[in-house]
């Protein structure tokens, strides 16, 4: 089987020769520091340990040009609108029609990135904006609303333009919205301004034959999940999450094989000794794999106090127990 049909057949809830194994995305930093316990400069890391491809196709759904600030007014939302022209036609790589010809009759899996949550696409990227915004939700939440909703009208309009030229695998939300304890807005308020604006953008998925989409948030998200399920993702891919507070085996207890799990290996493991990386790998994997609808990966990336036997124990062993 190919990478992408494993994916497929995984997502589908069949059970494979063995899942994919995705990449964690290895920063240059810690290469760096890999490096000085002993990596060779020239060293390949899909020769250390095997990852299965996978390609990101990135559109640009920001305001074109960039807003000064976030929306604060009527006015501020109309000029948004105007700049989040779907036709635009620097939206898509400058060389897209090329790209869409060398992505036939590929064999790996290609990712759709559509929407960076409801914090960012609301400006709020700094603490005092967050703290701003979370005013604006109580003063006038319908403004929150409008610009949720404009930044997903442009997105499921680019979403059924791209569905035309080329097939995708995955579409992928992500949601950096939570603290290590709980998320910074609760699920009413979630659903209301933010859940509701995806509406439009999974129809558009829905009609140019995409399933899965994926929801991918970070740190402890668990009490938007239910949530999450109603609104119709199909995926949950926990990054970086509070130790115990997004644990797979519970979760699929909860909500059962139809919501399909990307990684939850906690990369706090991998700071262990190695009997014990194989202990709790041992404990996760073969329960969520025997079910299918999982894909194993650490969540989250690398970072340079991982050292690199560590790593290299941590996907032999992912080898082993997907094989």
């Amino acid at each position: 089987m190919t990478c992408r049909q494993r994916f497929a057949a995984a997502m589908a809830g069949e059970l494979v020769d063995r899942p994919p194994l995705f990449d964690e995305g290895i920063r240059d930093e810690v290469l760096a520091q890999w490096r000085e316990q002993g990596l060779p400069h020239d060293a390949d890391l899909a020769s250390l340990a095997r990852h299965d491809r996978r390609e990101r196709v990135e559109v640009d759904f920001w305001p074109r040009p960039a807003l000064e600030h976030p929306v604060e007014s009527a006015a501020e939302l109309r000029e948004l609108r105007r700049r989040l022209d779907p036709d635009d036609p620097g939206r898509l790589p400058a060389d897209w029609a090329n790209r869409v010809a060398g992505l036939r009759g590929r064999e790996h899996v290609l990712e759709l990135y559509l929407h960076s949550g409801f914090f960012l696409t609301n400006g709020a990227n700094t603490w005092d904006k967050v703290e701003r915004l979370l005013y604006r939700t109580h003063d006038d939440p319908g403004l929150v609303q409008a610009v949720m909703e404009a930044h997903a009208e442009c997105a499921a309009a680019l979403v059924q333009r791209i569905l035309t030229e080329v097939e995708i695998d995955y579409a992928t939300f992500s949601e950096p919205i939570s603290g290590p304890d709980r998320p910074l807005i609760g699920p009413a308020m979630f659903r209301r301004l933010s859940l509701a604006t995806y509406d439009s953008i999974l129809r558009a998925l829905r009609r140019g034959g995409r399933r899965t989409v994926v929801f991918q948030t970070y740190a402890n998200s668990r009490a938007l999940l239910p949530a999450v399920v109603e609104a119709g993702f199909d995926c949950l891919w926990a990054m970086e999450s509070t130790p115990g507070s997004m644990d797979y085996l519970e979760l699929r207890r909860e909500f059962g094989p139809g919501l399909r799990l990307i990684g939850g290996i906690d990369l706090d493991w991998l700071r262990l000794p190695a009997a014990e990386i194989t202990g709790r790998m041992e404990a996760l994997l073969p329960p969520l794999l025997a079910q299918g609808g999982y894909v194993p990966l650490a969540d989250g990336r690398v970072r340079p106090d991982i050292p690199l036997q560590a790593y290299l124990h941590y996907r032999a062993e992912l080898e082993r127990l997907t094989a």
